[in-house]
């Protein structure tokens, strides 16, 4: 089953980084997210990867063309005939394919973009700018027992703002907002069948809008909850945020080795 990752938006929300590189393209602990989601996945035995690329979508493929030379020691030699000789090569067991998926194109314009290379066949999506400690191999699991279009990972994501609990114009209790306060959401990490791309029009088209909505009114769409760890990154203070749990060395969604 092949991965395919969403990574063509602006990612506005976060311009400080967006401006220069992509949004998965942005490093937690000098690793590039998208590298952080691969390695989930991977973890689980799922190394073949679609990206669905558009904005500085060229980064993303010079990253990957030049990959091993990222992760190994490596001396260039401009003595003898410039010559390069690579040290402790290490590069994952991966199959990347990264398609221009256009500049303005949306989400669910995106995906039906790399139907050709999904093969017919079941397929994972999710988004590359969020993390999960979600167990893939049960996620899975439970898509296929229940034989839907679509299996999506519903995650309650950590309040923003404190509580105020009223009675009247008094203030009776002042509390941090909590998972228990706010309802599930969409955290990406599905699991697809190739029936979807009949729910896609064309670019215009918004995954979370008519086609998931459309899905759900037919019984063909599935939530596997997910109690644990979920974050996404859409700001600078999401990005510190998974800084700190990295460099603490308590990233939950960090299931690989070293």
């Amino acid at each position: 089953m092949k991965v395919v990752i969403l990574a063509g938006g602006y990612g506005t929300r976060i311009s400080e980084e967006s401006q220069y590189r992509p949004k998965p393209m942005i490093e937690i602990g000098g690793m590039p997210i998208l590298l952080h989601i691969m390695k989930e996945y991977s973890y689980y035995g799922y190394n073949e990867f679609i990206i669905c690329a558009g904005y500085k979508q060229s980064y993303i493929k010079e990253y990957f063309a030049n990959y091993f030379l990222h992760t190994s020691d490596i001396t260039f030699d401009f003595i003898a005939n410039n010559k390069i000789t690579i040290h402790h090569k290490h590069t994952e067991p991966w199959k990347v394919t990264v398609i221009d998926t256009g500049l303005d194109t949306l989400t669910g314009g995106r995906i039906k973009r790399i139907a050709p290379y999904v093969d017919n066949q079941p397929f994972m999506l999710t988004y590359g700018d969020g993390v999960c400690d979600v167990n893939i191999s049960d996620l899975v699991a439970f898509h296929q027992q229940n034989h839907k279009i679509c299996t999506l990972t519903a995650v309650k994501p950590e309040g923003r703002f404190g509580i105020l609990d009223l009675a009247g114009d008094s203030i009776q209790s002042f509390r941090e907002k909590n998972k228990q306060d706010v309802g599930y959401i969409n955290g990406g990490y599905m699991v697809l069948e190739p029936a979807v791309f009949d729910y896609l029009k064309d670019d215009s088209t918004i995954l979370e809008r008519e086609p998931l909505e459309r899905l759900a009114e037919e019984g063909q769409l599935m939530a596997f909850r997910h109690n644990g760890f979920w974050q996404c990154m859409d700001t600078l203070r999401d990005k510190e945020k998974l800084e700190e749990l990295w460099a603490q060395g308590k990233a939950p969604w960090k299931v690989w080795a070293d």
